[in-house]
């Protein structure tokens, strides 16, 4: 979606509409804490705290956690264009642990795409920079729009040729 200023404005409105209506919806992220720290069209960044009872029996946060997060971010950023996407297959790596009261960001950026499918990067790290996880997603992108999205999308954004 190029074209200037004017698809620039309807873009970042779309994607705010579509994730306002996706957290509204989504009892799971709002159980986690989770916060939208930024929004762009193909980008998300999420921020949430960890809480005692997201601990695992060794003290530090449950990797399903931290997944759901990234996980969470990858679904925000990957639905800003307005039709419905779905994770296919993802993956990730946690090269530190998080414990209570860490504040942790979730920055989803895509980094390709071609016909139904997309790619995804999610790096969650804590406030201090130290990096949390590495996630990649693979998504298909289908031809519904998001309820949100009426009449905002046009000929060509269904991103899935």
């Amino acid at each position: 979606m190029s074209g200037g200023a004017g698809h620039e404005a309807r873009d970042q409105r779309l994607a705010e509409a579509v994730v306002g209506g996706m957290l509204a919806d989504d009892a799971f992220s709002r159980w986690l804490g989770v916060e939208v720290a930024a929004l762009a069209p193909r980008s998300a960044t999420l921020r949430m705290t960890v809480r005692d009872d997201m601990l695992n029996g060794f003290g530090v946060c449950h990797g399903g956690v931290t997944f759901s997060l990234a996980d969470s971010a990858l679904a925000f950023a990957s639905n800003t264009h307005g039709r419905v996407t779905m994770s296919v297959e993802n993956a990730i790596g946690y090269p530190a642990p998080a414990r209570a009261g860490d504040v942790l960001t979730a920055h989803a950026v895509e980094e390709s795409a071609n016909g139904p499918l997309a790619f995804y990067r999610v790096d969650v790290a804590r406030a201090d920079g130290t990096a949390i996880a590495h996630f990649r997603g693979t998504v298909y992108r289908t031809r519904r729009e998001h309820a949100a999205a009426a009449g905002m999308l046009t000929t060509g954004d269904e991103g899935n040729g």
